[in-house]
């Protein structure tokens, strides 16, 4: 049996509906409008880092996207993305790795990320992180990060988070990437709280 992370995710969507965790979004905005922004076409790479059961996928589909891969520690929960996408799923490469030990096997254009790397909270995860995203992500695309903001909640599915700005991120990425958006989201739960989120966009150098 998986221990540790793995095993945390795999309980969550095993016993879990899709509503009953925080992170739920039916319409996942402000991901689409940011894909857009950075300029992605319906034969771009991209790469939904921690996707699991989101609705992301299945709005990027519905817009003619044709080169999308889902990465997600949970078996669980990618599971219920191919269950709920039916015949659509074999459109997607499902990729069932903890990030910070993926071996990436092709290049992206864009890497999105909705409240992945928040739980990575030593330095040692974060810096794996971004050797994966530099082996996977070719230059000149674009890496969208979504944390918790600073003044977001401490916690998330019972784990501790590292909440972030678009500093912090930056800092960590370093010099070959460069900021070209950030912005404040405010997500409201499926049992109505508010959790308090930043959006922030990089470029790779070329």
């Amino acid at each position: 049996m998986p221990d540790g992370p793995q095993a945390h995710w795999e309980a969550v969507y095993s016993h879990k509906g899709d509503q009953e965790v925080s992170w739920f979004q039916e319409n996942p905005e402000p991901s689409l409008e940011l894909i857009a922004h950075a300029g992605a076409t319906p034969a771009s790479g991209i790469i939904d880092i921690g996707g699991g059961a989101s609705r992301l996928v299945d709005a990027l589909l519905s817009r003619g996207f044709k080169n999308l891969s889902v990465l997600d520690l949970s078996e669980a929960a990618l599971a219920k993305a191919r269950a709920r996408l039916g015949e659509s799923a074999t459109k997607v490469r499902w990729i069932a790795a903890d990030v910070t030990t993926w071996q990436p096997e092709a290049r992206y254009d864009l890497w999105h990320d909705r409240a992945a790397f928040h739980f990575l909270t030593e330095p040692e995860g974060q810096r794996a992180y971004v050797e994966r995203l530099k082996l996977a992500l070719r230059g000149g695309g674009h890496a969208i990060i979504a944390t918790f903001a600073l003044d977001g909640p401490e916690k998330c599915s019972g784990l501790p988070v590292a909440r972030h700005s678009a500093e912090t991120i930056g800092a960590l990425l370093g010099a070959e990437f460069a900021s070209v958006d950030t912005r404040r989201h405010e997500h409201t739960t499926p049992w109505g709280s508010v959790q308090k989120f930043q959006f922030s966009t990089f470029v790779r150098k070329p």
